[in-house]
């Protein structure tokens, strides 16, 4: 398997399954790896220091605390700006998956799963200038495939894009048509599958402290060592072009579908964890915990799961696969560990596209059936006035959002109607852009985020 993004949530999630397989006596699959950009540069450059080895601490909610050492990648490929290194891997016969992790936003998708030609990174790659976003490295990777006769091969997405096999594969196809690269275009669809998955496990961002712990614990001078939750889960559509490891024998769920997982996963976990992480930002916490601590944060989550997500899911499907009102309950529990030290920071980035994907569908299915929006409405008015702070250089650390032109969302803030220029925006609403009822929800919920703020502060 070639692994496109080394980062935490790789490491802490696929990796590890692949381990267990290992140490089952499994042995016939490893991993490869690298980065699609010249970021991580310590991690990357400990992690090849180490053979590709790495310890990861787990920890439940109850604080016991638990450490492993990954053997599973053995090899880490370093970064060039061609990706010659990656390109060499995928191209090799003995790769038969290549998955990845590039972030929801890394995906450039419209409402209707084309390409939003209008991203800097994406325009350069199609014109051939770069290589830097996931279309142009695996047009690259399949090409030199093709042209090497090196066999069909998975191209595996483990991010948390709904729909992601399906929609990643209509945005590739999409690419490659743009540059009018039709041979490579016809082969891939002949060569490859592109199986949907959802993932879940919370790892925050590794914390100087997680080396510290891994070295009084094992003796390890770790420089890649990471933390994540006990909890761990792994849905996939079986659906593979060049054979599969095992993954069955170690508690990956392989399945015909993977829809009402990911559904209730991005709707309840997904939306509402950015919920957390707005309302909290806010209010002046700095970790998930503690916003999960107070009680107007939780009972605004809880009434946006309750009121809005639980029923529309049950309408598209009755009885549901999942115990929703279960679901919500671990999931809150999860989020609130005090030991993962998540931060909002993490988890509040990319707004441009978890708006969108986690919580515009729940709106549409609500309005759809002329049910109230007033729970869910309130997810884009915390956002509206994160976004607003951070408009104001008031946000307390650095936003991350590889959807947002910087330049439209300050746009907001300097026009007459800066709520009515956010909800009329494009990128957020998709189908729902100009929706009049979009926009009234939000301007009945923003009033209640600010007495929110005012009453939490």
């Amino acid at each position: 398997m070639l692994h496109l993004g080394l980062g935490s949530f790789h490491r802490a999630h696929q990796a590890v399954y692949l381990q267990r397989l290992i140490d089952g006596g499994h042995a016939g699959w490893v991993l490869k790896g690298g980065n699609l950009r010249a970021d991580m540069a310590d991690t990357i450059a400990a992690l090849q220091a180490q053979g590709g080895a790495y310890t990861l601490e787990t920890v439940t909610p109850a604080g016991e605390r638990r450490y492993e050492r990954i053997t599973a990648i053995r090899e880490v490929i370093p970064f060039d700006p061609w990706l010659t290194g990656l390109v060499g891997a995928g191209a090799d016969p003995a790769t038969r998956i290549i998955s990845f992790t590039v972030t929801e936003a890394g995906y450039y998708l419209d409402e209707h799963d084309r390409l939003d030609t209008r991203y800097p990174d994406l325009a350069s790659d199609l014109s051939g200038a770069t290589c830097t976003t996931l279309y142009g490295a695996l047009a690259a990777i399949l090409e030199a495939r093709r042209v090497q006769d090196a066999g069909p091969v998975t191209l595996l997405n483990c991010d948390n894009l709904r729909h992601n096999g399906e929609r990643f594969q209509a945005g590739f196809h999409d690419f490659l048509d743009h540059r009018g690269e039709d041979e490579l275009l016809a082969w891939v669809k002949a060569n490859t599958t592109c199986p949907s998955s959802m993932v879940d496990r919370i790892t925050p961002r590794p914390s100087p402290e997680v080396a510290e712990r891994v070295k009084a614990a094992t003796g390890v001078t770790d420089g890649a060592a990471l933390m994540a939750e006990s909890f761990i889960q792994w849905v996939i559509e079986d659906r593979f072009a060049a054979g599969r490891p095992a993954w069955e024998t170690v508690g990956v769920e392989m399945v015909g579908t993977v829809v009402p997982h990911e559904e209730a996963k991005i709707r309840i976990l997904n939306a509402s964890h950015s919920c957390f992480a707005w309302a909290g930002t806010l209010v002046g916490t700095r970790f998930i915990h503690e916003g999960v601590a107070l009680p107007a944060i939780r009972a605004m989550a809880h009434a946006y799961v309750t009121d809005d997500v639980i029923p529309s899911l049950v309408l598209r499907q009755n009885p549901y696969p999942v115990d929703l009102t279960a679901y919500r309950d671990v999931v809150f529990e999860r989020f609130g560990n005090p030991q993962l030290r998540d931060t909002n920071q993490r988890v509040a980035m990319d707004g441009f596209a978890k708006i969108p994907g986690f919580i515009v569908p729940t709106l549409r299915d609500r309005l759809e059936h002329g049910a109230s929006i007033a729970s869910t409405a309130m997810l884009p008015a915390l956002f509206f006035e994160f976004l607003a702070r951070w408009h104001r250089g008031e946000v307390p650390f650095t936003y991350e959002d590889q959807g947002m032109d910087p330049a439209t969302a300050h746009a907001f803030f300097t026009s007459a109607d800066p709520l009515g220029a956010f909800a009329r925006d494009p990128v957020l609403w998709g189908p729902l852009t100009g929706d009049p009822r979009i926009e009234a929800a939000l301007r009945e919920a923003h009033p209640r985020v600010l007495s929110f703020i005012r009453g939490n502060v």
